[in-house]
C-alpha cells in the first residue's frame, strides 16, 4: 500500500534564532555552544582586622556600583528584543536592580562585614544562605521564586568582587563557541584558537580591548547581543558571523550549509593572500611602506614571522600581568620579553610599558585602581607606572635586559606632558646604570624612547613632544575615544566612535607633520592601521609605517600593492577639507573602489 503524503511525519518547525549585535571581528565560526553562566563559585573566607574594615566596605561598594551599571546596560540592550521579550526581561532586571538598592541582602552583607569581620564575598554568600533558609521555612511560592533572583544578584556581586576569570577554556571541545554575558580582555587572553572557534557576549563595545584581542587572535566575535543567553543550551549548534554581527542559534540545515560555504570561501581567500608573503609592501608608484605586527601574547610572534612582519611595532606587555594574583618579577618579565625579542630574529621589537586601566585590569594590581564612573580618565598607563616607581623600574630593567638579545625600542602609553617623558627617561638612565654596575648584559646604547599619541592634548603639543622622544606611535583607538568623548568599550555610544571624524583626522595630521619637522619616525598602531579600508587615508596623510594584528598584514599589503600614493595624498587633502563624516567616508570608499 502506497504511503500517502498525509501519513508522512510533519517536519519539526525550525527553532532557528537570529540575534544581532556589534560586528567586532570578522569571519564565520560554527560549533557547539559553551555557556559562561552566572552561578555561585567557591569563595574564600577570611577574617579582617579592625584596620581593614573600611577598605573591605569600600570594595563591596565598588562591586555594588559595578553590578548596578551592568544591570542598567543589560536593560538598555533588552529594548532591542521583541516587545513581549523586552517587557519580560525588563521586569526581571527591575527586580534585580531593586535588590541592589537598599535591600535586606545589602544591609545584611554590610552588617556581617562590620560585626563578624569577614570578607565581602563570604558575607554575600552567607547572607543569601540565611535569607533562603527563612524563605523556605515560610512555604510561600512567591518568596521561593524571589530567592532565585536574590541568588542571581548575589552571584553577580561575587563575580565582581572576585574579578573571576574564566579558567575552563583549556578543557573545551575543539571548535567551541563561547557565549557569555561579558567577556573581558583577560578572559580573551585565555582563549586558544585551536579550541575556541569564536565567541559572543551580551555586553561589550566594538572598539573595546576585548574586540581588539579577538581580531588579534583571528576569532570571529560579536559583542553587545541583547538576549544572548536566554535562548541557547550548552552544546547547541551556534553560528557566529563576526562580519555581519549576527549570532544564529540552532540554525536550519539550509542556513548551516550557506555559512559553511562562506567559511570555505574565506579560507580560499586566505590561501590567495599567502602568496603575497614574500613580496615587498610597496605602493604601485614605488613608495615603501613598513608593515609591523602588534603582539598581544607571545604566541603572536609565530604569526608575525610567518607573515613576514618587518618587526613588532607594538608589544603590549599587559599580558604578563593578567590572570595571576601576584606581580611578575624582573626575571619573569625578562624571560618572556627575551623570548619575543629572540623570536623576531634581529627585527626590531617596540615594547610598550604597562598600559593597564580602563577595560584592562589585572587582579594583581586591582588595589591600585579606585572604581570610578570613567576609569579611562583615571590612574592608568604611564600615570600608574610613574606613581609606582618600583613597578616601572622593574619593568624597565626587564626591557633593557631583553634588549641585549636583539634591537628594541621603548614606547610610553597615554603621554600627556613633557614631564612624563623626562621622568621615564631619568628612570631608564638609573636602571641602565644599576644593571651595568651589576654587570648584567644590556644594549650597548640606550634604546630609542617613543611616545604614543592617543589623547588630543598630546597631538596638539606634538612639536614639543617630538623634541623629547625618538619616535611617535599614533594609537588611534584611544585617540578617537578621547577626542569624541565616546567610551570605546560601551556599546550604547558606539555609534559616536568614528575614526573619520574631522577632528580625529586633523589630530593625526598635526602629529605626522610634527614628526616630519623633527625628522623622527611616526607609525600608526591602532585598529585602523590593520583595516584595508583606511590604508589609503593613512598613506595619504604621510604615514609610512603601519602596525597591526599579524593576521591583518596580508590584507593591508594587498591594498598597498594596488595603491598610488600621490593620488592617495590628493584624496586625503580633499577629506581634510570636509566637515561631515558621512562625506569623508564617501570620499574614502569611492577612492578605494576606484583604485
Amino acid at each position: 500500500m502506497a504511503t500517502r503524503i498525509a501519513d508522512l511525519p510533519t517536519p519539526a518547525p525550525s527553532r532557528e534564532i537570529v540575534l544581532s549585535g556589534l560586528a567586532v571581528s570578522g569571519g564565520v565560526a560554527i560549533g557547539p555552544a559553551h555557556l559562561i553562566e552566572s552561578g555561585f563559585e567557591q569563595v574564600p573566607e577570611y577574617r579582617l582586622e579592625e584596620a581593614d574594615l573600611a577598605g573591605e566596605r569600600e570594595r563591596f561598594a565598588e562591586a555594588l556600583a559595578k553590578s548596578r551599571r551592568q544591570i542598567r546596560k543589560l536593560k538598555a540592550k533588552a529594548q532591542a528584543l521583541p516587545e513581549q521579550a523586552a517587557e519580560d526581561v525588563g521586569y526581571l532586571l527591575d527586580a534585580h536592580a531593586a535588590i541592589l538598592s537598599g535591600s535586606r541582602l545589602l544591609r545584611g552583607v554590610e552588617a556581617r562585614i562590620a560585626e563578624e569581620r569577614v570578607n565581602a564575598e563570604y558575607a554575600v554568600q552567607s547572607e543569601i544562605a540565611a535569607i533562603a533558609a527563612q524563605f523556605a521555612a515560610m512555604d510561600d511560592s512567591y518568596l521561593a521564586s524571589r530567592i532565585d533572583d536574590i541568588r542571581e544578584v548575589g552571584a553577580r556581586l561575587i563575580r565582581n568582587l572576585t574579578k573571576r576569570q574564566f579558567q575552563a577554556f583549556a578543557n573545551l571541545p575543539e571548535g567551541s563557541i563561547v557565549l557569555a554575558e561579558e567577556i573581558t580582555p583577560a578572559d580573551t587572553a585565555l582563549m586558544d584558537p585551536r579550541r575556541v572557534a569564536g565567541f559572543a557576549s551580551a555586553l561589550g563595545g566594538a572598539q573595546s580591548h576585548t574586540a581588539v584581542m579577538a581580531r588579534s587572535l583571528g576569532l570571529p566575535a560579536v559583542l553587545g547581543v541583547p538576549g544572548l543567553l536566554a535562548g541557547v543550551r550548552p552544546g547547541q549548534t551556534v553560528i557566529v558571523d563576526g562580519t555581519a554581527g549576527q549570532v544564529i542559534i540552532d540554525p536550519t540545515p539550509e542556513t548551516l550549509s550557506a555559512y559553511r560555504i562562506r567559511r570555505d570561501l574565506a579560507r580560499a581567500d586566505r590561501k590567495q593572500l599567502e602568496a603575497l608573503i614574500g613580496l615587498p609592501s610597496n605602493s604601485r608608484d614605488g613608495v615603501a611602506v613598513t608593515l609591523s605586527a602588534n603582539v598581544e601574547l607571545p604566541r603572536d610572534v609565530q604569526a608575525a614571522t610567518e607573515f613576514n612582519a618587518a618587526g613588532v611595532g607594538l608589544l603590549r606587555t599587559e599580558f604578563m600581568f593578567m590572570n595571576r594574583d601576584d606581580l611578575p618579577g624582573e626575571e619573569q618579565q625578562y624571560s618572556i620579553l627575551r623570548g619575543v625579542v629572540e623570536g623576531m630574529a634581529g627585527k626590531t621589537v617596540t615594547i610598550r610599558t604597562l598600559d593597564l586601566g580602563g577595560d584592562k585590569i589585572a587582579s594583581a594590581l586591582g588595589g591600585r585602581f579606585a572604581e570610578t564612573a570613567n576609569p579611562s580618565l583615571g590612574l592608568r598607563a604611564i600615570r600608574l607606572s610613574l606613581k609606582e616607581p618600583k613597578l616601572l623600574e622593574t619593568q624597565l630593567a626587564a626591557i633593557l635586559r631583553a634588549g641585549a638579545h636583539g634591537p628594541i625600542r621603548v614606547l610610553l602609553p597615554m603621554i600627556t606632558t613633557i614631564g612624563e617623558i623626562r621622568a621615564v627617561r631619568a628612570a631608564l638612565d638609573r636602571t641602565m646604570r644599576r644593571l651595568k654596575r651589576r654587570r648584567v648584559p644590556v644594549p650597548a646604547a640606550m634604546p630609542p624612547l617613543g611616545a604614543m599619541i592617543e589623547v588630543p592634548g598630546a597631538a596638539l603639543i606634538a612639536d614639543a613632544l617630538a623634541r623629547e622622544v625618538d619616535f611617535f606611535a599614533i594609537g588611534t583607538n584611544d585617540l578617537v575615544m578621547y577626542t569624541l568623548a565616546a567610551d570605546r568599550g560601551d556599546e550604547t555610544v558606539s555609534h559616536l566612535y568614528d575614526p573619520l571624524h574631522t577632528s580625529v583626522l586633523r589630530l593625526v595630521q598635526f602629529t605626522v607633520e610634527a614628526a616630519l619637522r623633527a625628522r623622527i619616525p611616526v607609525s600608526a598602531c591602532g585598529e585602523i592601521a590593520g583595516d584595508p579600508r583606511f590604508t589609503a587615508l593613512l598613506i595619504g596623510l604621510g604615514i609610512r609605517d603601519l602596525s597591526m594584528a599579524p593576521l591583518r598584514l596580508l590584507e593591508v599589503k594587498r591594498r598597498i600593492l594596488t595603491l598610488d600614493s600621490v593620488a592617495a595624498a590628493r584624496r586625503a587633502r580633499m577629506m581634510l577639507d570636509q566637515t561631515d563624516s558621512g562625506r569623508i567616508a564617501a570620499l574614502l570608499d569611492d577612492f578605494n573602489e576606484g583604485g
